[in-house]
């Protein structure tokens, strides 16, 4: 029973154990098949790729560990992980040399067949390796090949996924321009790197004005002797501005020199360009501190959290790849590094490449390895990927235009201690900015910057220029003449076969160069072409220049525009302007009618119609209250003119009586007492002065008589006289002053000048001594005056012109023409040219006060007369016209209310009482009804001012009122007889 229960157990744990094994296989094979289905569908297509970098360089290293974490970034992120591609990275190193980048590009073009190649990492291995990506059509990626050389005009498949050396020039000619440096001498490396910019310098800075008067060109493989000899050469020029375009070690070497040699003070200006500035982290703390003061430009990358996470990440892990490092830092260019083959991915990705084999080409047996390379498929298509790519980068926008990166904005730093700082930022649209966000419009002031420490630990801006160290002095070209010595005068002694210059222009060029704040050496250079003994032609002297003959040129050497196309000239220190001088006459002579020309006819008409319009006031004011306002009509009209013009001379005796016209009166007075005095002045300044005139007036007036004119030998004032349509057969040209006034005193007919054209110094010197004969007529021609010439970009320039101003605004001038011109024997002849008429202009003021004065009275009168008889005004039983004709004769009747007539009065009242009143009507109502005074006798006696006025006369009282005054008329003759 036993037995048979143990078989029935054990075959039923064989049940148990085979089922278990089954259905383990079983979940083996389904989780197997799945794995294969996942991995089938996740299958990826491997993309060859080369990368030839400088494994013992600082960019090559940096770069290769960007883009591994590039790959390992893009390929675990959502989108990445997606992708059906994936680069596969073949390294190979370049060692630094451009024949074995060439054989690396060949071995990975030829063997591997890679889709394309990133890198190299200069721009001399790039220039080789570019021609095999055109060849196989395997598009060559650099993310540090800056050299302008290179560029994808030259090759379609070659891309700069970098910024080109030529972008950074337009910032650096900003900085030179905001600080005025008029020089820069370009130190770079002899290679094509070096060499690549300068041809985009050089345009840059001749835009703003500034020059290169020397290229420091330093051989790639230049000892310490080589390198310390150059600097020595560049410490003997004047220039103090340069642009160091070097790789990072080697530029180390040049600054280590250069404070050696004491170039690192104070008056130098050091600027790197990006090449040294992006990579100043990864140099060694001495060769910083050695480039103190120095400023550095380089592109800027906008700081946020992915790229600070991404700097904390590759720190580390670059740490543990290379242990022997310490504190290394990432720069722009392993940023670029990143980006590109970030870029290259999804560019493979886009264009569904498959990788197929190179197609190879038809050769013969004993090919070069060159010639068996075979051509890409996908090349054409990924180069269109590629270059349509586009995408938020750690460096920024990764946008490709014409196969390279634009232009972003740039950071300008100084170099302080082991470190740098920004100072500012440059943008095409806004130039130099303190910062990004500000929107002030385009600038480059120097005041855009922050505070800046320059060479020298001093923040003082360098001049840019210092007087050259090799002992060398200026030499200055002067004018060699034989007239006009007051100028510039040379003088030759034999014996000791020395030369002395003397004369306005050099005391003034003295002056001015003992403004200067620095000591400038230089000696004077008689100039003279040769076979001549005198200066035949400025524009001949100061085209010396040019040539290189003179540093300058010194004299009366006029500003010309054609001058300026050679050289440049300092501010004027004379006039400008060329003119016309001609003798003088005396009008005064022989003039019947000189009389009238102390007042303009405007003043001599004002002054009638004023005289007239007193004296019609006054009349109109005394008329009713005056006996000798009144009478006959012609009588009264003499009188207004009689009264009026009198005055003028105070010849008038009529009494006055009437307040308002004495108000009246004393206004005008004041008026007449002024006018008088100033005809009576102007009058005898005419008669007893000289009046000279021209006996020329006008240019056209000389041409329409084809009258001889005149000019000094060698001046431009020629070719003006011709341009102003002068027949050159008219024309006579003079040596000295001597020979100009013999010339115009002589006269055009009798074989000398009719006028003499010349430039305002010259002109005055000649006036000094004879302002009584000549005179300065006619249009002033426009020039810029004289000048002091100086090579075009003379760091010298500014300086002198600033002198030339404060000279020119002191005593100093004024002081040196006096002591070369003298002082004018007579004063300018030029003022009696003009009208020493008086003219209205001088008077207006004293006729509009002495018109609103008699207006002003006149309305008063005007309207105590209305009042007086507003009865007859409001009658309405007579017309207008019968009224205007009634308060025109009672005004023309005599005033009694008035205490001219008191006696009067009184008298016709005692006759009244006497019974005198009976007598005939007298025909003359409008006669006087008081005695004249006698001529040699006292007035007649007032009578007192209490006694009470008769009331006024009415219509009524016509007829009554007549025939009293010819009783009272009569009473008062008898009285006057006893």
């Amino acid at each position: 029973m036993r037995k048979k229960t143990s078989k029935v157990f054990f075959s039923v744990s064989s049940f148990d154990s085979s089922f278990f094994f089954f259905f383990f296989f079983l979940c083996l094979g389904i989780l197997f098949s799945m794995k294969m289905a996942m991995a089938q569908k996740r299958k990826t297509v491997p993309m060859n790729v080369g990368v030839v970098l400088e494994m013992d360089n600082w960019t090559g290293k940096m770069g290769l560990s960007c883009i591994s974490m590039a790959l390992s970034d893009l390929y675990s992120s959502d989108h990445g992980s997606d992708y059906k591609t994936r680069l596969v990275l073949h390294t190979r190193d370049s060692k630094s040399n451009v024949v074995a980048a060439a054989a690396a590009a060949l071995d990975l073009l030829k063997n591997v067949e890679v889709e394309a190649i990133i890198g190299p990492t200069s721009s001399m291995q790039a220039d080789f390796i570019i021609g095999l990506g055109e060849k196989s059509q395997v598009p060559i990626i650099s993310f540090s090949a800056t050299s302008p050389s290179l560029s994808s005009f030259r090759s379609p498949y070659f891309i700069r996924a970098t910024l080109s050396d030529s972008f950074q020039v337009q910032t650096i000619s900003s900085i030179i321009q905001s600080f005025g440096w008029r020089e820069v001498v370009p130190i770079y490396i002899d290679n094509q790197f070096g060499e690549g910019i300068i041809p985009f310098l050089a345009d840059a800075l001749e835009k703003i004005n500034a020059r290169i008067p020397y290229r420091s060109v330093i051989p790639e493989f230049a000892t310490d002797d080589k390198i310390t000899s150059e600097l020595y050469k560049l410490m003997s020029m004047q220039t103090r501005v340069f642009v160091v375009h070097m790789t990072t070690s080697f530029g180390a070497k040049i600054f280590t020199k250069a404070k050696e040699l004491g170039m690192m003070s104070e008056g130098y200006v050091w600027i790197i360009t990006d090449a040294m500035t992006n990579e100043l982290t990864s140099m060694d703390s001495s060769a910083i501190e050695s480039m103190h003061g120095v400023i550095g430009v380089k592109p800027h990358v906008p700081r946020n959290k992915r790229l600070e996470n991404f700097t904390t990440r590759w720190k580390l892990k670059f740490q543990q790849e290379n242990p022997t490092i310490l504190n290394a830092e990432l720069n722009v260019f392993g940023l670029w590094a990143y980006d590109s083959v970030t870029a290259l991915a999804m560019a493979v990705e886009k264009s569904r490449i498959t990788g197929a084999p190179f197609q190879k080409l038809n050769i013969s047996g004993n090919a070069t390895d060159l010639e068996t390379i075979g051509v890409s498929k996908d090349g054409p298509k990924l180069l269109r990927a590629i270059l349509n790519t586009t995408f938020k980068g750690l460096s920024g926008d990764f946008q490709l235009v014409d196969g390279q990166l634009q232009s972003p904005a740039y950071q300008i730093i100084n170099v302080i201690g082991n470190g740098a700082k920004g100072i500012g930022f440059w943008t095409r649209e806004n130039g130099i900015v303190k910062k990004l966000n500000l929107r002030n419009g385009y600038s480059i002031s120097k005041e855009n910057f922050g505070s800046i420490i320059w060479p020298g630990d001093t923040t003082s801006v360098p001049k840019g220029w210092v007087i050259p160290t090799n002992g060398k002095k200026l030499k200055i070209g002067v004018p060699v003449k034989d007239g006009f010595s007051e100028f510039v005068k040379v003088t030759t002694d034999f014996t000791t076969n020395t030369t002395t210059v003397t004369g306005y222009c050099i005391d003034v060029f003295e002056a001015v160069m003992a403004e200067l704040n620095y000591s400038v050496p230089y000696e004077f250079v008689p100039y003279a072409p040769p076979g001549a003994k005198t200066t035949e032609s400025y524009d001949d002297l100061v085209h010396q220049i040019f040539l290189g003959k003179f540093d300058a040129v010194v004299g009366d050497a006029t500003i010309r525009s054609n001058r300026l196309q050679h050289v440049d000239f300092t501010l004027p220190y004379t006039e400008s302007g060329v003119t016309m001088m001609v003798p003088i006459k005396d009008n005064n002579r022989n003039k019947a009618w000189v009389f009238l020309k102390p007042l303009t006819w405007e003043l001599w008409l004002t002054s009638f119609c004023s005289f007239v319009f007193i004296g019609f006031v006054i009349w109109v004011l005394e008329h009713r209250v005056n006996e000798e306002f009144r009478g006959p009509p012609s009588h009264q009209v003499g009188m207004i003119f009689w009264f009026s013009f009198a005055s003028m001379v105070f010849a008038q005796k009529e009494k006055i009586v009437s307040n308002l016209a004495r108000f009246v009166l004393i206004i005008w007075f004041l008026v007449v007492l002024i006018l008088t005095s100033s005809y009576t002045a102007s009058l005898t300044s005419t008669l007893t002065v000289e009046n000279l005139q021209p006996t020329v007036t006008d240019i056209k007036e000389l041409q329409k008589n084809k009258e001889y004119v005149g000019f000094q030998q060698g001046s431009f004032v020629k070719e003006l006289l011709i341009k102003n349509k002068f027949d050159e057969d008219r024309l006579k040209q003079y040596n000295s002053s001597e020979e100009c006034i013999d010339l115009l005193s002589k006269g055009s007919a009798n074989g000398g000048i009719a006028a003499a054209f010349d430039e305002i110094p010259y002109v005055k010197l000649l006036q000094a001594i004879n302002c009584s004969k000549y005179t300065v007529v006619g249009p002033i021609y426009k020039s810029d005056g004289f000048g002091f010439a100086f090579p075009i970009g003379s760091p010298l320039l500014h300086d002198v012109s600033r002198a030339v101003l404060s000279v020119t605004e002191g005593e100093k001038l004024v002081q040196i023409e006096k002591t070369w011109f003298g002082q004018p024997i007579c004063s300018d002849s030029s003022k009696s040219l003009s009208s020493n008429s008086l003219g209205l202009d001088s008077f207006w003021g004293l006729f509009v006060i002495a018109g609103i004065a008699a207006i002003l009275a006149l309305l008063i009168f005007l309207t105590m007369f209305m009042r007086d008889h507003w009865h007859i005004i409001r009658r309405s039983n007579h017309s207008f016209h019968e009224r205007i004709r009634i308060l025109a004769r009672n005004f023309d009747r005599k005033d009694y209310n008035s205490h001219t007539f008191k006696k009067e009065i009184e008298l016709r009242d005692g006759m009244r009482v006497s019974g005198h009143m009976d007598g005939p009507q007298s025909p003359h109502d409008n006669s006087s009804m008081l005695p004249s005074p006698q001529p040699n006798g006292p007035p007649c006696p007032s009578i007192s001012s209490h006694t009470e006025a008769t009331p006024p006369l009415h219509e009524e009282n016509v007829a009554s009122s007549t025939q009293e005054s010819a009783i009272i008329e009569s009473a008062v003759e008898l009285r006057a007889g006893h």
